[in-house]
């Protein structure tokens, strides 16, 4: 965990607040992919994830931009309320479950609301490396969006289409058009409320765009997480075996024999507690591994996920 002092605060919108942050010991950040997030343990020892929003290669500063929620469970609460300039925060490592392919032709980002947060990342890094791309806003009004003068004065406006004020009927036809005639080597990234990420998943795949070139960037579960299951076993690498029984999840077992998993969400989308899989089928219940990762079977979001066998051996 690194200890950041608060440099600058600025109102993006009237729920939405901007951290500049700089490391408390002097020293520089390093760089980081774009779409990466941290961990932020707020006043109220809350610990939320927040996509760093700033030039990725920016060792100034880490840049993050906060929604109140309403209601909020005092992460985004206490920080808008709490948190002022030359107060310090402690900060995890950038950690990053929504990567720029290297290999796409073309970039197609897609954000909504405070979803604008990883994908403005994204766009530096982008226009740094000259690989083509268009990202597309969509917020309820000007006045509701974050980042807008920047967005509208950034090296990279030209590439930037606002979508303001457009009602939930209209919002598929937007997308539609900003998704047509799309390349094979296309991807497409997106970030938003969970109901538009899922319009924007359904037009790509109307758009014959293959699932593995479609990344969404997850603040909470698409899907609520099912809690039912068998009981299994858990062996470690280290030769204990723990039985974890239906509705516990493998990390809360752990913890209560003296095993502790470094966790933040527990809720399967950060990606925090992933181990590694010697042995045994998961059975995946997350939003952080990609589809991929999950055929593979070699890994497992221990907060939220089970197994298909009887027996899983999971390297610590």
């Amino acid at each position: 965990m690194i200890r950041a002092t608060v440099s600058e605060v600025t109102a993006e919108t009237g729920a939405v607040k901007c951290f500049r942050l700089r490391r408390s010991d002097g020293h520089p950040f390093a760089p980081y992919e774009a779409g990466a997030h941290v961990d932020v343990v707020g006043p109220s020892g809350v610990t939320r994830q927040y996509s760093l929003c700033g030039p990725p290669d920016d060792g100034g500063a880490y840049v993050i931009a906060v929604k109140r929620e309403e209601p909020s469970r005092g992460g985004s609460s206490a920080l808008h309320d709490q948190v002022g300039a030359g107060d310090e925060l402690v900060i995890s490592e950038p950690r990053n479950l929504f990567r720029i392919e290297p290999e796409a032709v073309r970039h197609v980002l897609v954000a909504a609301g405070i979803g604008i947060t990883p994908l403005l990342s994204m766009a530096y890094q982008l226009r740094r490396t000259g690989a083509p791309f268009r990202l597309h806003y969509f917020a309820t009004s000007r006045e509701r969006a974050a980042f807008v003068p920047l967005l509208e004065s950034a090296e990279f406006a030209a590439d930037v289409e606002f979508h303001f004020g457009l009602g939930r009927d209209a919002q598929p036809g937007a997308l539609a058009a900003a998704l047509a005639d799309p390349d094979p080597g296309t991807h497409v990234y997106t970030c938003g409320p969970k109901e538009f990420m899922r319009r924007v998943v359904e037009v790509a795949a109307a758009r014959s765009l293959p699932e593995d070139q479609v990344h969404v960037e997850h603040f909470q579960p698409l899907e609520p997480v099912a809690e039912a299951g068998d009981a299994f076993e858990v062996e470690l690498d280290t030769g204990e075996v723990f039985a974890v029984p239906p509705g516990r999840s493998i990390v809360d077992v752990l913890a209560e024999g003296g095993i502790e998993v470094d966790t933040s969400c527990r809720e399967g989308i950060c990606g925090t507690c992933v181990l590694p899989v010697r042995v045994g089928v998961p059975d995946h219940r997350d939003n952080c591994l990609t589809r991929k990762e999950k055929e593979a079977g070699d890994q497992i979001a221990t907060c939220v996920s089970r197994a298909r066998t009887a027996r899983l051996v999971l390297e610590l």
